[in-house]
């Protein structure tokens, strides 16, 4: 989200003979305008530079303060109201007037001095300092500078919500190993889900234990960020309590399954006749399949220009990790480009239609469902020490990342090298490899036993 707004500083005289100037900051934004005291003044016109709202050098007032003083306060504040924008832009939520005020009021607060308090005899503790203002710190700053995905942002704020939920008034010294222990227990049997799992048979009613609880590798994900955020904060001096160092809570869990379409299941999907109310799932079809065949993920896809496909391959730069990659074009991604190229999209320059990934995921389940994809697979995950076998249809489970998953596993299975496969795919090491490698050799043992041709 990306809220539109203008801030500028203008003069506001005061004075008996209105001969001095106030300095206020104005913030316009959906129709709403903000002024706020900037506490600085001038006391002639001539000093200030109206169009690039700044002091002229050399300026001296009469308190003493000076145009650099000056300036670099204004600096600070326009900052300082920007980052209340870029907070709630990252939290994906469209403020009110009370809310930025409140904001940029936290935000000065936090980097004005405050003026020396007269000697006490005894010494106070120092006030701890509020974790979720802390968080939202984190979030703006590792967010800015590693260059987030909507995505991770949005994994932030669920697990903000989370922690809010679990303790209102949560501090950094509230988390112990007790009470990272008693946090871990709340998303396993507390925590209310959007989505209910499962339907209890064919009624539109839930078990009751299908409305609470995550499962165990959402909650290891979610501890995973959380110790990121406190490692942060422990290196800015915000938090001392290093409980999170050693906290590691035993979740049972399984090694995710890869779901990748066979080269049978690829033809199944090719030769399916679209026609009539089915015939909008062809760009769908047209577009998987260039995953499938190229290794891209399906953000790199949907974002390809014309200007990115050379004479014999592809060079892109990821959207997710920014690798700049030179893909050869084979023969299906030739006839996939050649169907498009005849069909241009003038005004984007892109080569395919766009679709939003949760629109592909679902048209593409549609197409593999048509197409008879539907070996029945058993996924397993634990939620605590409770088993959850769930029986799916294979096209329950395809989604846009299963192009790029079937690429190198039938990539693979074919004899092409791992370390040539990572340079089409933009692995770094073989560790992400492994679990497609344990794929492929598990088929080239079962395809040994047609070898037992004279038993």
């Amino acid at each position: 989200m990306i809220i539109k707004r203008q801030i500028a500083f203008k003069l506001r005289p005061y004075g008996k003979d209105k001969n001095l100037f106030q300095i206020q900051m104005h913030t316009t934004f959906n129709s709403q305008r903000i002024i706020t005291s900037t506490g600085c003044q001038i006391n002639s016109l001539d000093v200030w530079n109206a169009k690039d709202e700044i002091v002229t050098d050399g300026y001296q007032g009469p308190k003493g303060a000076t145009s650099l003083s000056i300036n670099n306060e204004l600096r600070k504040l326009r900052d300082q109201m920007e980052t209340a924008f870029k907070y709630f832009e990252a939290n994906d939520i469209f403020p009110t007037r009370d809310q930025i005020v409140k904001k940029y009021e936290e935000r000065v607060k936090g980097v004005t001095p405050k003026k020396p308090e007269p000697e006490k005899k005894k010494e106070t503790k120092p006030k701890e300092p509020d974790l979720f203002n802390v968080f939202d710190e984190f979030v703006f700053e590792c967010g800015e500078k590693n260059a987030w995905t909507k995505a991770t942002f949005q994994k932030m704020a669920a697990l903000r919500r989370d922690l809010s939920t679990f303790k209102k008034k949560l501090k950094f010294s509230d988390l112990t190993e007790k009470t990272l222990t008693e946090f871990v227990v709340y998303l396993r049997d507390e925590k209310k889900l959007n989505t209910p799992r499962k339907p209890k048979g064919d009624r539109k009613d839930y078990d009751a234990d299908d409305l609470v609880g995550i499962k165990n590798s959402t909650i290891d994900k979610k501890l995973g960020y959380l110790k990121w955020f406190l490692k942060w904060a422990t290196d800015k001096g915000y938090n001392s309590n290093v409980a999170y160092k050693t906290f590691k809570p035993t979740l049972k869990a399984t090694q995710k399954k890869v779901i990748y379409l066979s080269k049978d299941e690829l033809k199944a999907i090719l030769n399916l006749e679209l026609k009539g109310d089915t015939l909008y799932l062809e760009p769908v079809r047209d577009i998987f399949m260039f995953c499938c065949f190229s290794s891209l993920r399906y953000s790199d896809a949907s974002s390809l220009k014309w200007n990115d496909v050379k004479d014999d391959r592809i060079e892109v730069t990821t959207v997710k990790t920014a690798d700049s990659l030179s893909i050869e074009i084979n023969d299906m991604m030739g006839r996939i480009l050649e169907k498009y190229r005849a069909v241009p999209d003038k005004k984007n320059n892109l080569v395919f239609p766009y679709y939003t990934n949760q629109a592909m995921n679902r048209d593409l389940k549609k197409l593999c469902k048509l197409a008879g994809i539907n070996e029945e697979i058993r996924i397993t995950s634990y939620k605590g020490n409770e088993r959850i076998d769930e029986v799916k249809e294979k096209w329950e489970l395809v989604g846009t990342h299963t192009g790029r998953k079937t690429f190198i596993v039938n990539a693979l299975s074919r004899g092409i090298a791992p370390s040539i496969v990572m340079k089409w795919t933009g692995h770094n090491d073989y560790k992400s490899m492994k679990p497609y490698i344990d794929i492929v050799d598990s088929i080239k043992a079962s395809e040994m036993s047609k070898m037992n041709f004279m038993d």
